[in-house]
């Protein structure tokens, strides 16, 4: 942003002319699927056409292989966003995503595994054991907050017929959570020190993890994600 006075209704017009200038280049000229992937988010954050988005982000996903971009596409064909919506083909390509490294894909596949009756309709039991390995793929490999706490509840509450409820595992887990700064985890481990489930009966180590799940709430709301360009946004 060196040179532009982002003050100026001119200098943010211009500012932005060159980065759709420079991003069009980098995705089509170079052939860069990260910078693609960059153009996406241009066209979904600037100038709001999610069709034309989606259609970068798919191509990106089918063309270059861009695990942000298959996640990204997936979760918007879940809801229809900018495309039509289908929920099995948005599916496929949040797995597609985790399969090439995205965390985000991991974590969500697995959550539409464990939740979708329209997944769930050919084996629900296939689909929940899938559901679950992609979330230890977020949890384990990429730690993934996110991933982490959907993973807990898994443990912590069971599917019925699919898996078991487990206190012991589902601690563990919250635990991670926790530690990567879910302050629903925290509440959660707060919760079983408290009552002695899956966990020592302590009420010191209760009020420590809820006072830390405390702390983390408060930072979430005074630290809200603001967008910035050239580092892309989340799906």
């Amino acid at each position: 942003m060196a040179g532009y006075d982002l003050k100026s209704e001119e200098d943010v017009k211009l500012y932005l002319k060159n980065l759709l200038t420079e991003y069009t280049y980098g995705c089509y000229g170079e052939k860069n699927p990260e910078v693609c992937h960059l153009l996406g988010d241009y066209h979904e954050a600037v100038k709001a056409d999610h069709a034309t988005a989606a259609e970068i982000y798919q191509k990106n996903c089918d063309n270059m292989q861009h695990g942000r971009s298959c996640a990204k596409i997936g979760g918007w064909k879940l809801v229809g966003r900018g495309c039509e919506k289908d929920v099995q083909r948005g599916y496929d390509y949040l797995k597609q995503g985790c399969e090439l490294g995205d965390s985000i894909g991991c974590t969500n596949a697995g959550i539409v595994a464990l939740v979708s009756k329209e997944i769930h309709e050919a084996d629900k039991p296939a689909a929940v054991r899938a559901g679950v390995a992609m979330l230890q793929k977020a949890c384990n490999e990429h730690k993934d907050q996110k991933g982490c706490f959907f993973l807990s509840g898994v443990y912590l509450k069971g599917i019925e017929g699919c898996v078991k409820r487990d206190l012991v595992e589902g601690y563990k887990v919250s635990l991670k959570a926790c530690e990567l700064g879910s302050p629903y985890a925290c509440f959660n481990i707060a919760k079983m020190h408290e009552r002695g489930e899956g966990a020592q009966k302590s009420e010191k180590l209760a009020e420590t993890f809820k006072a830390r799940g405390q702390e983390l709430e408060k930072q979430i709301k005074e630290n809200q994600p603001t967008i910035s360009f050239g580092q892309g946004i989340d799906p």
